[in-house]
């Protein structure tokens, strides 16, 4: 199947960046989001981020204009899902929440589009059985900074079709991204091994092993990680990642059983980045 229009469902953290890289690919995409406030954020963000991809010798600035011409926000749902070809959901990790999305969405999209959600845990079989398209319906986990990071996790519920699964790759590919196919399972590969890690830190924290900079000091420089275990977690956001864990602890059994720092912290408003504190703080910039 042809893809031509991809809509992406959110325009937080990951549905901007899922966006920018399905325009820089060549897609036509509509950018849904409930409200103009997170659709001027969103876009906003994109520019920002191709802007800086100018300055560095990174992104051509015609190719960055093309980009932009390519995005088109939207507030009307029903048009998203009517005009594309492929449908990428990036909604807060609420069931419900997707479960309404889908079952809307599944009502006046095309028979031919290709459903996937961006979820980091929950079941794609079980949002699949929201729609009558299961065997067009797949998970796609991306990465943040969507930009940047290089993988997809592409996710087969029970019914997904090899075809499905064949055109999630390509899509995938044109964005300029790597992908590994992951039975369904909870948590999936990555989310099911950085909640362990992440849970453990939060532990070894509270027991005073050590402190928050000296562990992730210690997991970048001793076993090579990229980031350390707090610096994700106030990227991801600590309310995402305490949902997973959550998630995971409900279907996996005690070993994700949420640190109970984890829990206070999210208890006091300290989601990460986004809320300027979470393990660590930020200043607001000028």
């Amino acid at each position: 199947m042809a893809v031509q229009t991809i809509a992406v469902l959110g325009a937080g953290t990951m549905g901007n960046g899922i966006a920018q890289v399905a325009a820089a690919g060549g897609y036509a995409v509509l950018l849904y989001d409930v409200a103009d406030g997170p659709l001027a954020r969103g876009i906003g963000t994109i520019e920002a981020n191709l802007k800086k991809g100018v300055e560095k010798g990174k992104v051509a600035e015609a190719d960055a204009r093309a980009t932009l011409g390519r995005l088109t926000p939207t507030t009307d749902l029903e048009r998203a899902g009517r005009e594309a070809d492929f449908v990428i959901e990036a909604v807060p990790e609420k069931l419900d929440l997707k479960l309404d999305l889908f079952g809307r969405l599944d009502r006046v999209a095309p028979e031919h589009a290709i459903f996937a959600s961006n979820t980091s845990a929950l079941s794609i079989t079980e949002m699949a059985a929201a729609t009558r398209r299961a065997r067009r319906f797949i998970g796609m986990h991306f990465f943040n900074p969507v930009h940047l990071m290089k993988l997809i996790e592409i996710i087969r519920g029970l019914e997904t079709a090899d075809d499905t699964v064949k055109t999630t790759v390509e899509v995938s590919q044109r964005m300029g991204k790597e992908t590994v196919e992951v039975r369904e399972s909870p948590g999936f590969v990555t989310s099911r091994i950085n909640a362990l890690i992440g849970n453990e830190a939060f532990r070894m924290l509270q027991e005073g092993v050590a402190s928050a900079r000296d562990i992730d000091k210690a997991l970048k420089l001793g076993l090579n990680h990229p980031m350390g275990p707090f610096e994700m977690v106030d990227l991801v956001g600590l309310d995402t990642r305490l949902s997973i864990l959550r998630y995971l602890h409900q279907t996996l059994g005690e070993a994700y059983r949420p640190n109970i720092l984890i829990e206070q912290y999210v208890k006091a408003g300290r989601l990460g980045k986004k809320a300027g504190r979470g393990v660590y703080e930020y200043p607001a910039g000028p």
